[in-house]
């Protein structure tokens, strides 16, 4: 799964490359993204100078070192493996504020092409948590306070050791702001995230599942594997 989604992203970003002079791309920072990021960064004939970085979301209240940060995640995974042409990582507070309007300014200085994302095991787009993720957000990015899901998923995921050790509140690019990128690769595998992708298909359009308004997107490629796939989308066993 992650291979193919990595092959389909590789050849979305050389036929962009070929036709303007910088592509400028939106990446999420998780596990689940690990191997569509390693086989990315193995891609071949891919002008990465080419490409400026954002991430979508980054924790508040961690110190500016911590490896749990996203930014950091992402460096690790990603960002220090290929020569991109200019990186922009969330920074740190105390100004929490003056930093969702700098990022915000930096998304806006020209579209963003292609969005790189997964959805959480509570529905969410990047920290965009049900019931509260507002799908006609009228801000580019803001703060979020973390719902007890969405905090949970952080440490199943084996990125902190108890659940006190995860934030309670983040800077979150929102739902509107990742749905204006003129294309979306969202790659979600395993079975804790079935139920997720279940409501995100079938369900209704709205704030209690965010990652159903990837369906009013009309360029959003979404990449399942077995697990994480709803029944209805299973193949039948053969005889």
């Amino acid at each position: 799964m992650g291979r193919a989604a990595a092959h389909d992203i590789a050849a979305a970003l050389r036929d962009r490359l070929a036709r303007q002079h910088r592509v400028r791309m939106v990446f999420a920072a998780a596990p689940s993204q690990a191997e569509m990021l390693d086989a990315l960064a193995s891609e071949r004939d891919i002008d990465w100078r080419g490409v400026t970085a954002f991430h979508m979301d980054e924790y508040l209240g961690l110190p500016s070192h911590a490896p749990e940060r996203f930014g950091a995640w992402l460096t690790r995974h990603f960002f220090s493996r290929i020569p991109l042409g200019a990186v922009h990582v969330i920074g740190q507070e105390p100004d929490a504020d003056r930093e969702t309007a700098r990022y915000a300014a930096l998304l806006a200085e020209a579209p963003i092409d292609i969005v790189c994302l997964g959805i959480g095991v509570n529905g969410h787009l990047a920290f965009n948590d049900p019931p509260v993720a507002d799908l006609h957000d009228a801000k580019q990015v803001k703060v979020v306070e973390l719902d007890a899901i969405c905090r949970r998923q952080q440490v199943d995921d084996k990125c902190f050791a108890t659940l006190d050790d995860v934030p309670t509140h983040a800077i979150t690019l929102t739902i509107p702001r990742l749905l204006d990128a003129r294309q979306l690769f969202c790659v979600v595998p395993g079975a804790t995230k079935r139920a997720a992708v279940e409501q995100s298909l079938y369900g209704p359009i709205g704030a209690a599942c965010p990652a159903s308004a990837l369906r009013t997107h009309p360029r959003c490629t979404l990449y399942l594997d077995r697990d994480s796939a709803p029944p209805r989308l299973q193949a039948p066993a053969r005889a």
